[in-house]
């Protein structure tokens, strides 16, 4: 078979260079570089990395233009409809899903590891009493490696698999643990006979003091928010823990640096912003000036929870998690909540509105996500905290897909240099 190529032509020095074009299964072929500037002198300039795969994976396909997401080539939707979040865990971990048996083994071993090291607790009240979520979500989680650092060899498959169960296991009672250290209240230990979600709420919400029942409609609807928000390709989060992790560093601190990734505004923080922008909104009487001012050019203002980065098109995670959100609004009530009925009501315009429409600014995940979290009681410092504990599952899988590499690289991005040349040193007399 012939290996298609590219041609590089360099006229000024007279060179060439045929570059290997690599096929995908879906979506654009590569061309392999990396042989570029050995041979040729030249790096790449890619801002961003947005037209460059620094990796191959097998884990998940995003076509943002047609509004396909993919988890080892099952549709969001399917996996939305029929699986809990345990299963897509385990099929983004170990590449197919589980029979009965396997998800059993594996909720057992999740259940079995969701407990913290005791001395955590005053790792947790180190922190000062306002401390954002997320901040102590990235020093806890990184603190792990301290606990886990010297029986775990990378190297070893063994070794690989429990770091990872431990990371999915632990990540709900860290997170609870957060929101209970902010309300000022006593952390809750997890109930093994609880299923993932169910025993995340329970860890949140309950009081030592009385019995907790967990609602089903509210459990369902934070099982389906973890399956969407599970893995999402090579986005900057999981990229962070992939570079981090390509030194050799431990799990638990690289899965840390993901976590400080997410938090960004633009990442992760995306569905905290959009609170904060129906919070400057203010009510519904005020939809309709800034939704002349987004469309605006000149204005600053932008409609966050509104269109993404990678979709063209409608997010297919929002057109499931949409359902849900009504669903648990129907259920709750809005308690008159003024800030869920402005975010109803700009869903309902912005969903009409010619312009929106045409440039298809459809409500994205983060969006209805945080609809969905207000209504539960979370508070908006909390949503990227929520955040974390789907995409943990992620960012291990992508983990061990890397260190599994037989010829794996440790990251080492180039660039274009635009300082000074050489100058001549004067001492600091003759300055």
């Amino acid at each position: 078979m012939v290996e298609r190529t590219v041609k590089i032509i360099d006229s000024s020095r007279g060179l060439e260079k045929e570059l290997p074009v690599l096929e995908a299964s879906e979506g654009p072929a590569t061309i392999d570089i990396s042989s570029l500037y050995q041979e040729m002198g030249y790096f790449t300039y890619d801002p961003g990395f947005t037209a460059t795969a620094s990796c191959k994976s097998a884990i998940t396909y995003i076509d943002g233009d047609k509004g396909i997401l993919r988890y080892r080539g099952y549709p969001i939707e399917d996996l939305a409809e029929n699986c809990k979040f345990l299963e897509v865990a385990y099929l983004l971990l170990y590449g197919d899903l589980p029979n009965a048996d396997e998800l059993r083994h594996l909720e057992d071993r999740i259940t079995h590891h969701t407990l913290i090291n005791e001395n955590l607790k005053s790792f947790f009240s180190g922190f000062h009493y306002d401390a954002h979520p997320m901040a102590v979500m990235t020093g806890v989680v990184g603190s792990l490696s301290a606990f886990y650092h010297d029986n775990i060899d990378i190297n070893k498959p063994e070794d690989r698999d429990l770091a990872a169960i431990r990371l999915v296991a632990k990540m709900p009672t860290i997170a609870a643990a957060c929101f209970k250290r902010l309300r000022g209240e006593p952390f809750i230990y997890p109930k093994n006979e609880l299923d993932y979600s169910s025993n995340f709420l329970r860890m949140m919400f309950a009081q030592p003091t009385e019995e907790y029942e967990v609602d089903p409609v509210i459990a369902k609807a934070i099982d389906l928010l973890f399956i969407l928000h599970a893995d999402h390709e090579q986005n900057a989060s999981t990229s962070t823990v992939r570079l981090v992790g390509s030194s050799g560093a431990n799990p638990f601190a690289a899965v840390a640096a993901g976590i400080a990734s997410l938090w960004g505004p633009a990442h992760g923080g995306a569905n905290e912003a959009v609170l904060s922008m129906l919070g400057e909104i203010g009510s519904t009487r005020n939809i309709p000036k800034f939704i002349d001012r987004a469309k605006d050019k000149d204005d600053p203002f932008r409609l966050m929870g509104f269109g993404h980065r990678v979709y063209n098109n409608y997010d297919p995670r929002a057109a499931i998690i949409r359902k849900t959100c009504h669903e648990v609004l129907g259920k709750l009530g809005n308690h008159g909540d003024p800030q869920l009925d402005l975010a109803l009501k700009l869903e309902e315009i912005a969903l009409q509105d010619e312009y929106f429409v045409e440039r298809k600014l459809y409500p994205n995940v983060d969006f209805y996500s945080g609809i969905i979290y207000r209504a539960i009681g979370i508070p908006t410092n909390m949503f990227t905290v929520m955040f974390v504990i789907g995409r943990t599952i992620g960012w291990i899988s992508h983990w061990v897909e890397m260190i599994s590499e037989p010829r794996l690289r440790i990251g080492r991005p180039r660039q274009l240099y635009t300082g000074l040349a050489q100058r001549t040193f004067k001492k600091i007399g003759d300055r």
